[in-house]
């Protein structure tokens, strides 16, 4: 069983009882799902209100053509338990906002990992995870990109040509928190929506959840 062969390689009794917390299914958190799931994490909730939609076949791993219109929860769930059945994954079908974020921490959880989009959330989720002393790792932008090569795990004061690393540090001045950034230069375009391919979230997706486990592993 691949979970053996894993074993003989990592300790992975450190892994399977921690409990990760991914917010947003799209590019960049249905690659650290994925990949998390895969080491041997047994414990996951996973936060999203999207359905899969057609424009998302170019980049986001969970996106199919026969799965199009069904919500992104339900179809990562699917795919976890197709990868691990003893895998514990809790999903939660919310747009976060103030209302309802202290909802996410009734469940012990031991590491987040900031896959979402909207710029009020990653700062709600920063400031309650340092708050409760939770690690929590934060995805920069990916869109406009095209050097996965140049993603880097750093932290946000380190951070270079990223707006919304520009736009974090100063909203939480003196709170500093590991990031996956972009030491990458966005190709500028006209559209005001940046565009998306199938190279730089994935990679940063990965990049976030190799933080978790490699964290989790140098544990004592």
């Amino acid at each position: 069983m691949w979970l053996d062969r894993l074993n003989k390689m990592i300790d992975i009794n450190k892994l399977k009882d921690k409990t990760v917390l991914i917010i947003g299914l799209g590019g960049v958190g249905g690659n650290a799902l994925e990949s998390i799931v895969r080491m041997g994490i047994n414990n996951v909730i996973i936060v999203d209100n999207d359905v899969i939609d057609i424009t998302n076949l170019n980049r986001q791993l969970l996106s199919l053509n026969s799965n199009i219109g069904k919500l992104k929860i339900d179809v990562a769930k699917e795919r976890v338990l197709d990868i691990n059945p003893n895998c514990n994954i809790i999903t939660i079908n919310k747009f976060i906002d103030s209302s309802n974020i202290l909802d996410l921490f009734n469940y012990n959880i031991d590491y987040v990992i900031d896959a979402c989009d909207t710029i009020t959330t990653k700062i709600l989720l920063i400031e309650e995870c340092i708050k409760r002393n939770i690690k929590i790792i934060s995805c920069m932008g990916t869109g406009n990109k095209f050097h996965p090569e140049l993603l880097e795990i750093t932290k946000l004061k380190d951070t270079t040509y990223d707006p919304i690393a520009k736009l974090l540090r100063n909203k939480l001045k003196g709170k500093d928190i590991m990031v996956v950034c972009s030491t990458e230069k966005p190709i500028e375009i006209k559209d005001r929506i940046p565009g998306s391919n199938s190279l730089v979230p994935n990679t940063a997706g990965i990049l976030c959840a190799s933080y978790v486990v490699n964290d989790i592993l140098k544990e004592e």
